[in-house]
């Protein structure tokens, strides 16, 4: 991405009443301001908290474990080439257990070498409806039985979620933090 950010952050004495309202409630849900992907969202007040809502279901209460979760946070990420989700999420996908060498493979833009069976699941499922916009009967069902018929739908959740931020901070240009992981390089397609 180039450029300067297209939607900084609103100064609290400019919000609208709604954008106020939301505000508030995404600091008492969340405690803390609003921030990132939020803040071009704050735009649409309403879907600003719908999408937040979202996340905190996706993240902390899906019917996948955490390191899954993060993973394929990760993968949409780097399809997306989307930097400021990338910076975020990475510290936290190395703490719930994916190895650096498969962070390190989606940095690359290739399929990791050495990943369990759950992350090879999710890396099916995730880069054949990131790709394909569907999923094959194959790793549908693999990912059923492994998952349950909630897994498969909390998978495609966070597929369609962390796309809808990536999409959403790449329109905005969302400035990258100050500090965190390197930064994606180009993806070669």
């Amino acid at each position: 991405m180039t450029g300067t950010d297209r939607l900084l952050e609103i100064p609290a004495d400019q919000f609208s009443e709604a954008q106020a309202a939301a505000a508030e409630a995404f600091r008492a849900e969340r405690g803390v301001p609003v921030f990132g992907p939020f803040v071009p969202l704050l735009r649409s007040p309403e879907l600003m908290l719908c999408a937040s809502r979202m996340g905190l279901y996706l993240r902390y209460g899906s019917a996948l474990p955490l390191r899954i979760s993060e993973f394929v946070i990760l993968i949409v990420a780097r399809l997306w080439s989307q930097q400021v989700e990338w910076q975020i999420h990475h510290p936290i996908a190395l703490k719930a257990g994916v190895a650096p060498e498969t962070a390190q493979a989606l940095v690359e833009g290739r399929r990791p070498e050495a990943m369990s069976d759950d992350e090879a699941l999710a890396y099916a499922f995730s880069t054949e409806l990131q790709h394909n916009r569907a999923v094959s009967d194959a790793t549908y069902a693999s990912v059923v039985a492994r998952f349950g018929e909630q897994g498969a739908i909390d998978l495609t959740g966070i597929n369609g979620y962390y796309a809808l931020l990536a999409m959403t901070m790449n329109v905005a240009r969302t400035a990258l933090p100050e500090a965190g992981a390197p930064p994606l390089p180009p993806l070669v397609r």
